[in-house]
């Protein structure tokens, strides 16, 4: 026997062996799942589940007489329907001998062969209808009241689910593989964060070293700059006095022989204009119609063309162009007028300047420091008043400082908002990241709804006006939702559902600001499917997304059927 024909017996006897007990066991009463028929293996005697102290024979089972509190005795027939049926979030609470119990069963099982199992309500067992949704092999209607007759239709209808099936796992694997890339794309987005905290943090240690270094420099530089004599404004000489004043006048004369050059142009421009409309009025007007008015009309223009008048002087036009530019080589040097005129203390206080150079500086550095000191201490009057110019070295300082001052705020500032962002809550696997202010949208009406993931919900007008903003994102939460599942599989089902929360919105007329609440599900493109304004400006849309497959609370599970 060869090694193919051996692998294949050692994998026939384990089934062999199966069919075999399953021979010997007893069949499973009409309406008994597998998970129950461990109760019923008895051939003489059955105990009723919930009531142990109850035990029956087993001709009493399926006798349509309901003997059992809990309905275990009639799990193929509609007796025990009227007890209240099992609920899985509600244990069974049985009490022995009282009727007013909870069914032990889940109902009447339909072995569905060919397409999927599943249990219908006792209520609907021989009700005279065929329950094809639940029970496709029609082995509910059995009795066949009122002639009704259910033949089996799982093959077709089993077909046809796989067939379906088939497209919502294909669906299902997109779905998941956009998720992976959705949260290898949020891993990326908090690496670049992640880079420039680092990047922040030695640009802002490099920037206060720098600020520091400025700002004693320039508190050296102010310093320096006391032990100078500077003369404030209108102090000067005569002759830096005079320059003041001329300066403002001949700005002033420039700025009006500008506006007179702009009106002499407009004027020409009419000019031209009127001319050419009499030019053009000669020579179309009619001299046999004999209108005087009009005659002398084309009399004065004839006049008043014959005349010499000079023409535009381009000289002279360059001449004033060149008077109006700002730095033509006519044009003033104001500052060499300007500069404060040296008195004979300035050229006391700089006697050191006739010395030798190195004992010039020597004297320099002691003399400045002398007289920073002697005003310091209010012994010399310190030139540098309230109306005194500051120094084109002071002003350097400074503004280099503040300078510096502007890019570490700036630095630290983003510092501060790159670590929040770190701790903000992004979802399961910080996915939500990557999708961060993109949208989806769906038409509602005469309005258009926005949905921006962690950023906004806005209400759009299609017939024009402004837009209304229905929440800014606030906060990622859990919900618990039972609803039923479209056939098109689009919208929540049932179980734990991750939700995004927008608040603040636009005011709402004699009402609240208006809210959102954005609820999520499984799906292999994002989109929204629905809206509704659960209460006055309250809203609640579901939207698909393929971030929320494959979790349940942040950890990885089983999605529901919605794909």
């Amino acid at each position: 026997m060869g090694k193919y024909q051996l692998s294949s017996l050692a994998l026939l006897l384990p089934l062999l062996t199966i069919c075999a007990n399953a021979a010997s066991e007893a069949p499973r009463p009409r309406g008994v799942g597998p998970e129950f028929a461990k109760f019923y293996k008895d051939a003489e005697s059955f105990t009723c589940i919930s009531n142990p102290s109850i035990k029956l024979e087993v001709s009493r089972l399926n006798d349509d007489y309901c003997d059992c509190p809990d309905g275990s005795d009639e799990p193929g027939t509609a007796a025990c329907s009227y007890i209240s049926p099992l609920s899985p979030a509600q244990p069974s609470r049985v009490k022995t001998g009282q009727f007013n119990e909870t069914l032990a069963l889940p109902g009447y099982y339909c072995k569905n062969k060919g397409h999927l199992p599943g249990y219908i309500p006792f209520t609907n067992v021989n009700d005279g209808v065929c329950d094809y949704e639940l029970c496709c092999d029609g082995s509910d209607e059995w009795e066949g009241v009122g002639g009704v007759k259910c033949e089996d239709r799982c093959a077709k209808i089993g077909k046809e689910w796989r067939k379906q099936d088939e497209a919502r796992q294909k669906s299902l694997t997109a779905a998941n593989k956009r998720r992976k890339e959705l949260v290898v794309e949020a891993g990326r987005l908090r690496k670049e964060v992640e880079d420039r905290i680092l990047t922040l943090q030695t640009q802002i240690q490099s920037q206060e070293i720098k600020t520091e270094a400025l700002t004693k420099s320039l508190a050296e530089v102010e310093r320096q700059e006391k032990g100078k004599v500077i003369k404030g404004a209108g102090k000067g000489g005569k002759v830096t006095v005079l320059a003041s004043l001329a300066k403002d006048r001949i700005q002033e004369l420039v700025d009006n022989l500008s506006r007179v050059k702009d009106e002499r142009e407009t004027a020409r421009t009419r000019i031209e204009e009127l001319e050419a409309i009499l030019k053009r009025f000669k020579e179309e007007y009619n001299p046999n119609f004999n209108d005087e008015g009009v005659k002398r009309a084309v009399k004065a223009w004839e006049d008043y063309a014959a005349q010499e008048r000079p023409g535009p002087d381009s000289a002279r036009d360059r001449d004033l162009e060149e008077i109006l530019k700002p730095d033509s080589e006519s044009a003033i040097k104001w500052e060499e007028y300007e500069a404060p005129e040296e008195s004979d203390v300035d050229v006391l206080y700089k006697f050191e300047e006739y010395l030798p150079d190195p004992v010039r500086k020597w004297v320099d550095h002691k003399l400045r420091d002398l007289r920073i000191l002697l005003i310091e201490n209010g012994i010399l009057a310190d030139p540098h008043t309230s109306d005194t110019p500051e120094s084109q070295a002071v002003a350097s300082a400074r503004e280099q400082l503040a300078g510096a001052t502007r890019e570490l705020d700036a630095d630290k500032s983003e510092l501060q908002k790159h670590r929040e962002d770190l701790d903000k809550d992004y979802g399961p696997d910080s996915v939500f990241r990557a999708l961060q202010g993109h949208c989806v949208e769906q038409d509602s009406g005469e309005y258009t709804y926005e949905h921006c993931f962690l950023d906004k919900t806005t209400q759009k007008p299609k017939k024009g006006g402004g837009h209304t903003g229905m929440g800014n994102f606030v906060r990622i939460e859990t919900i618990a939702v039972d609803e039923d599942l479209p056939a098109d599989g689009k919208g929540l089902g049932s179980g734990v559902r991750w939700a995004l929360v927008y608040e603040g919105g636009q005011h709402c007329w004699n009402g609240p600001n208006r809210s959102t609440m954005v609820v999520l599900a499984c799906a292999e493109k994002d989109e929204m499917w629905k809206i509704v304004e659960q209460e006055k400006c309250v809203y609640r849309m579901e939207v698909g997304t393929p971030a929320v497959c494959g979790i349940k609370e942040g950890k990885e599970a089983p999605v529901h059927s919605e794909l």
